[in-house]
């Protein structure tokens, strides 16, 4: 295990911050599962400056196991640390600076990954954000801007040099988005030149795989994004994988009905039962898509317009979803 500031992790694996994604309801699933940090959703600092209130439901964390962990986005450094000292105010423990995302809609604010391009503004918008709070502050960057230009280990030793409390990286850089595989090799020249925590991100979706990663990159611990949507409980196997070299099963059909049933209705307690609509389809999708029937299920799920009609279908129809084989589909369809 290793620590964020005073903050010593109960693991070694934490979620990543996914926008759209990582809502209360998700973060405290994943928690439950051994997450040992769950930041928010990305934020925009100026955003959330300008309407607060608007800002509020992303950053919300009443109730969630410390620490707390807000992550913000922005390319003004005052603006940055307003940011963070409004979310400590509001009792975020760890303030997370985004410099990794790659979607475009970011990068025309010349925020996110855009950042890698300027050395000397990182290095502005970190002193000045470590400055203005009493926190730990930590950061997720990518590997660089693009293969040409990996300038992820000049950006790391900026980083601890300003004071920066642990450095997220992922195996890809901006040009990359989210294509091919993730390479690791930059984020163990990372962690061989910097002295805090380094924790891989990219492309870790078993328990193998966590292992394989933090063996090839010497880093303090893993962050998983995409492979616990739809499967937070692989956060359990992959630190008991960790921990013992066992592999532990999946859970069973009974045991993810009642998780989808409890994450949907955790949903509409957050949002709404009329607005919590989308993101339950969203997770829903998740939970069923590898599965034979994945594809019809969601097509008649995603028509459903109630809560209530959205409980009685995973009450009814989810189970059947999930134990129907391959063989079983293939059957009915020569039978028709």
């Amino acid at each position: 295990m290793f620590c964020i500031g005073p903050y010593q992790l109960s693991s070694r694996t934490l979620l990543a911050p996914m926008a759209g994604i990582s809502d209360l309801p998700f973060r405290r699933l994943c928690r439950r599962f051994g997450a040992a940090v769950a930041a928010t959703e990305m934020i925009s600092a100026t955003l959330q400056m300008q309407r607060p209130q608007q800002s509020r439901m992303r950053s919300v964390h009443e109730e969630e196991s410390s620490p707390r962990v807000v992550q913000i986005a922005g390319a003004d450094p005052a603006t940055m640390a307003a940011a963070a000292r409004l979310n400590v105010e509001h009792g975020a423990q760890i303030i997370d600076i985004n410099m990794g995302c790659p979607v475009k809609k970011i990068l025309k604010q010349a925020s996110g990954s855009a950042l890698l391009r300027d050395e000397p503004l990182v290095e502005r918008i970190l002193k000045t954000v470590v400055d203005a709070v009493d926190v730990p502050v930590t950061l997720k960057i990518r590997t660089g801007w693009s293969t040409e230009h990996r300038n992820g280990t000049t950006i790391a030793r900026i980083a601890e040099d300003a004071g920066i409390a642990a450095l997220a990286v992922h195996g890809r850089t901006r040009a990359c988005m989210f294509r091919g595989e993730a390479e690791y090799d930059t984020i163990a020249q990372i962690k061989q030149h910097i002295s805090i925590p380094v924790i891989a991100n990219g492309d870790i979706t078993t328990p193998q795989q966590a292992h394989k990663v933090l063996q090839h990159t010497g880093a303090d611990g893993i962050m998983i994004g995409r492979g616990a949507q739809g499967k937070p409980w692989l956060f359990l196997q992959i630190n008991h994988f960790l921990e013992t070299g066992e592999l532990l099963p999946e859970p069973s059909t009974d045991q993810i009905v009642n998780l989808v049933l409890e994450h949907a209705n955790a949903i509409h307690a957050h949002y709404g039962k009329s607005h919590g609509l989308g993101f339950v389809r969203k997770h829903v999708c998740w939970y069923v898509e590898h599965y034979p029937l994945g594809r019809e299920f969601r097509h008649r799920f995603n028509k459903l317009d109630s809560a209530d009609e959205q409980n009685r279908m995973l009450e009814s129809k989810l189970q059947t979803c999930l134990t129907t084989t391959t063989a079983m589909v293939c059957e009915a369809e020569q039978a028709a």
